[in-house]
């Protein structure tokens, strides 16, 4: 399969390696990040996109993302699948999906998750939004970059899991680093706190398979000084973007709210930027009840 690949940096590079790997001819284009090996390099995101069937894109928000697309939907073939796997705001992903269709496109929004570390290794999961026929044209790249895609309904929808799962987690992994701060606390050691935990109703994701305690559970990145799997202002732009998305849908969600509100505390005013979202460990450590 011909595919443009728009949006090469720390996901989007591994990704279109991985096509590659598997034999197909990609040409991709990025206005910083350098070719990966195998990628041949456009002049422009429309160059990209000329001949491309899929065209996928991987980039910072829904601003950009229409930008590229005013671009590159005038430079793609007729019956082609326009498929963005950024994580941006539903009413810009839906705007995309329209403007393709009118165009004669397929269209596709498919936000990932896994990380750095699934986009190296062909583990992502991919929640994807929009047509049938657009999703049964490119599940076979999803096939490549990912363990599992999941058809979430119509345009939008793929954004709209992403956001509600990442809310879930977001606050799922700040009262983990509460729960692991207030045992330290108590006097109640942490490898046993993680074996009662894990094995029992307070098991989560953020416990089980990303503990934010070092030493305890598998490797995370807590054992790596909190370098960043996934960045705590990644964590805040995706729970920015659930409380944009709860505003608009007059949806009540408290504790997203409190979440974003901390992650903005931690990676604006604090320490957080470029550590992974669970360094939320070390910072309740050192703070005292107000």
């Amino acid at each position: 399969m011909k595919i443009g690949f728009i949006g090469l940096g720390n996901m989007g590079a591994p990704m279109a390696r991985n096509l590659v790997k598997a034999g197909h001819a990609v040409t991709g284009f990025d206005l910083a990040a350098p070719m990966p090996e195998g990628v041949a390099k456009a002049a422009s995101a429309a160059e990209a996109a000329t001949e491309a069937q899929v065209v996928i894109t991987m980039l910072p928000n829904g601003a950009i993302l229409r930008t590229v697309a005013q671009e590159v939907i005038p430079a793609m073939a007729k019956g082609a699948v326009l498929c963005d796997c950024s994580t941006v705001d539903v009413e810009s992903a839906r705007a995309v999906a329209e403007q393709a269709a009118k165009a004669g496109l397929g269209a596709l929004d498919a936000p990932v998750s896994g990380g750095i570390g699934g986009a190296e290794a062909g583990t992502l999961t991919f929640m994807v939004g929009g047509g049938e026929a657009a999703f049964e044209t490119v599940r076979p790249l999803f096939e490549i970059m990912g363990q599992k895609a999941v058809h979430c309904g119509e345009a939008g929808a793929g954004q709209a899991a992403k956001i509600c799962n990442n809310m879930i987690l977001g606050a799922t992994m700040i009262v983990t680093c509460e729960a692991f701060a207030l045992a330290d606390k108590l006097g109640l050691d942490r490898q046993k706190m993680f074996d009662v935990v894990s094995t029992s109703s307070g098991y989560s994701w953020s416990m089980n398979a990303y503990c934010p305690a070092p030493g305890v559970g598998p490797q995370s990145p807590a054992d790596n000084d909190y370098k960043p799997g996934f960045a705590a202002e990644l964590m805040l732009k995706d729970l920015r973007l659930s409380q944009q998305a709860a505003e608009a849908a007059d949806a009540d969600t408290p504790l997203g709210r409190m979440a974003a509100a901390l992650y903005e505390d931690f990676v604006e005013r604090e320490n957080g930027m470029g550590k992974d979202f669970s360094a939320m460990l070390p910072r309740f450590e050192t703070r005292h009840r107000s």
